[in-house]
């Protein structure tokens, strides 16, 4: 059987838990996860884990922040007024939004509010965070 690697196009099964056993995605329940192995369009990681893998076999990975989503950068946390959102906004914490600037779109995580200010964080909301991922390879395309 062969070994995926740089350039083949897979489908995979995960289920993605932090360290403290939390599951913060799994594709179990629905479609596996198909991407091209080597061309960024997973963690890194992940994309690292999958390689040698042949289809059926399944493996845990622990991912460690540099080659997950990065470090927590305290420079991408902004606090605004709350008059510079738009008035109909209930606003939860962890709740997302998107804005567009100059470099196309950017999501933030609501990380508090008052009634006149808003913490707004542009880190994925994973950064800064050790992960654990059991990977299953179904196939390789």
């Amino acid at each position: 059987m062969s070994q995926a690697k740089a350039g083949d196009r897979v489908r995979v099964h995960y289920t993605g838990t932090l360290d403290d056993g939390t599951e913060f995605d799994s594709s179990v329940d629905r479609d596996p996860l198909e991407f091209i192995v080597g061309t960024g369009a997973v963690i890194p990681g992940f994309d690292q884990a999958v390689v040698g893998m042949t289809p059926g076999d399944s493996k845990t990975v622990r991912i460690l922040v540099n080659d997950a989503y990065g470090p927590h950068d305290e420079t991408m946390v902004r606090e605004v007024e709350r008059s510079a959102l738009p008035d109909d906004i209930e606003l939860e914490e962890g709740m997302q939004l998107q804005a567009t600037g100059p470099r196309g779109a950017v999501v933030f995580t609501v990380t508090g509010f008052s009634d006149d200010m808003v913490t707004l964080d542009a880190n994925h909301p994973l950064a800064g965070r050790d992960l654990t991922f059991d990977i299953e390879l179904i196939e390789i395309l």
